[in-house]
């Protein structure tokens, strides 16, 4: 491992997302690879209702701001300056009036002042993130980040050549199809269908995908999918990063948790209870993608859009 950098050549990435609020805390190191320091996830739900009504709900506001003032300190303690931190606002932001109300508060809280990604945006940057620790020689890849607002596709080798960003994530899904608990399964029927069309646009849109080698599945739905499989007592993330995910383990994961309720679904070891509301909606958009692209497994990867951020701001800076 490379020796570690001074407090001052640390950088940090923020990820406002719909449904978690993530930061990374790394370093550079002398292979040009980010060495990370801290990685958390905390779910503040930033989206919810925002499909519905078009605004950022004030409660969803307040959780998420009092997340990014605990960030703060935590980037205090590690001694990242306010100009060497890139936090961004993805879905549920570029759907909300009120978004600037929210960066706003987020300037005041971190000290810099979240930027509005655009789809395209997030996709290369979830690309440059998931294969900053992958063979080349493994590609091209399909980078999928399958977000609460939004899912991202991006494929290339090296870089994303060619990606598009759709409007189907964890919580739309849950909030405009899967209304029962557990849903009805014409509820789940006729989400996959939604899902389908939008994959034809993907397909249309992106032709190479076919052509990927590797399939790789980021963010809490496909992470949460192999903690289950692996029936992870205690989250650990050393198991989770590229794990090897089968097609027919994440269709007997999406038949278990579809048939049950929200409360027996946080009885599932490596659950994450505030997840169990959700993830049915993310695993439609991951079996739909296997089933339509004839995917046999996903490799897993912890490393995502948090990556690529803070990938960009050390390569600035050094």
């Amino acid at each position: 491992m490379s020796a570690p950098q001074s407090a001052s050549a640390r950088v940090a990435s923020i990820d406002c997302g719909t449904n978690s609020t993530r930061l990374l805390v790394a370093e550079l190191g002398d292979d040009g690879r980010l060495v990370s320091l801290e990685r958390l996830m905390r779910i503040t739900r930033l989206g919810r209702g925002t499909d519905a009504t078009g605004r950022l709900d004030s409660a969803a506001v307040e959780r998420t701001v009092e997340v990014l003032g605990e960030y703060r300190e935590i980037m205090d303690r590690f001694g990242v300056a306010p100009g060497r931190v890139r936090i961004a606002a993805t879905s549920a932001a570029r759907d909300a009036a009120n978004r600037d109300e929210f960066f706003d508060a987020a300037l005041a809280a971190v000290g810099a002042r979240p930027e509005l990604l655009s789809g395209s945006q997030e996709a290369q940057l979830s690309f440059l993130g998931a294969t900053s620790d992958l063979d080349a020689a493994r590609g091209p890849f399909m980078v999928m980040d399958i977000g609460g607002g939004s899912t991202e596709t991006a494929v290339g080798t090296t870089t994303a050549e060619s990606f598009l960003s759709l409007d189907i994530g964890c919580v739309r899904m849950t909030e405009k199809f899967l209304l029962h608990d557990p849903p009805l399964p014409e509820e789940l029927s006729n989400c996959l269908s939604v899902i389908e069309a939008y994959f034809k646009d993907l397909e249309r849109e992106v032709p190479t995908l076919r052509d990927a080698r590797t399939f790789v599945g980021l963010a809490g739905t496909i992470t949460t999918t192999a903690a289950v499989e692996i029936g992870l007592a205690a989250y650990d993330s050393a198991q989770i990063h590229h794990f090897v995910l089968s097609k027919k383990a994440a269709e007997d994961v999406f038949r278990t948790l579809a048939t049950e309720t929200v409360e027996e679904r946080k009885e599932n070891p490596g659950l994450d209870p505030q997840r169990a509301d959700v993830i049915v909606g993310g695993l439609c958009i991951l079996v739909q993608a296997m089933r339509q692209f004839d995917l046999e497994e996903c490799l897993v990867s912890e490393a995502d859009i948090l990556d690529g951020l803070a990938l960009s701001v050390a390569t600035d800076a050094a």
